[in-house]
């Protein structure tokens, strides 16, 4: 008996986190955001302010998660991401990598999806914080160089989706030309989730026998010089670089 009222609390607990995540986002757009655009005049200011908020409130969500008994977490190495200029590139177990990955920087710069940007919960957020919008494909590449450039730390999972629970992980190599073009380092993160929940596919009621704990383990900078050709930037030799890059991503994330 106790075991089952367990599992429907976690069911009630999950649908109210996600409440909770979308009223969230709804109320930084309209009380949040807007006295920030009147009242801080500098644009690099005003969505450096913007991404520490953002960043508050992914923490926050982190901790009604664990309170409600949903979830335990581990943060390996998490000094290593209190940088600025940072590529980091993560494996994508579950629907809320982002989360965690964002509430632990507090500059961090993202790679989102058009829908996302359109979403009415989400676009405030989206806009203000400067995030990088996937919708030009020709410029993306560029823009994501200049976001790390500029100091943002900039969250990629090279998969471009979740990973899909019983299929071989298949990497895009978009992140891979990021590194490689802009010749950035890599701050690789390792991902986990056990038992698995919120993954591709899967529903957000069928919540696992027990709490899931979530690893987020930051590894030790990826040097890109390591995979590159004596080629300069924009040659053949980058889609070589590219491709050994990706390689050793798809072993390297999925140990």
């Amino acid at each position: 008996m106790g075991e089952r009222l367990n599992h429907l609390w976690r069911i009630f607990g999950t649908g109210l986190s996600f409440l909770a995540f979308g009223l969230g986002g709804l109320a930084l757009r309209v009380l949040v955001f807007p006295p920030m655009q009147w009242f801080v005049r500098d644009p690099q200011r005003r969505r450096r302010l913007v991404r520490r908020t953002v960043q508050r409130s992914f923490a926050a969500h982190v901790e009604l998660m664990r309170r409600l008994g949903l979830l335990t977490y581990e943060i390996r190495n998490g000094e290593r991401l209190q940088r600025d200029g940072l590529l980091i590139l993560a494996n994508h177990p579950t629907l809320i990598d982002v989360v965690f990955l964002i509430s632990l920087l507090p500059n961090a710069d993202c790679v989102v999806k058009s829908a996302v940007a359109r979403n009415p919960f989400m676009r405030g957020p989206v806009r203000a914080a400067g995030y990088v919008s996937n919708d030009d494909g020709a410029g993306l590449v560029e823009d994501c160089i200049a976001a790390v450039k500029a100091g943002g730390n900039l969250v990629i999972f090279p998969e471009g989706t979740r990973t899909v629970r019983g299929q071989p992980p298949k990497l895009q190599r978009g992140a891979a030309n990021i590194a490689v073009r802009g010749r950035l380092d890599v701050t690789p993160v390792r991902l986990s989730c056990t038992p698995m929940t919120l993954g591709k596919g899967e529903k957000w009621y069928r919540v696992p026998t027990r709490r899931f704990h979530v690893v987020v383990d930051v590894q030790e900078d990826l040097p890109i010089a390591r995979f590159l050709d004596a080629a300069e930037p924009g040659t053949g030799g980058d889609a070589a670089a590219a491709r050994r890059l990706t390689d050793y991503l798809t072993n390297f994330l999925f140990v």
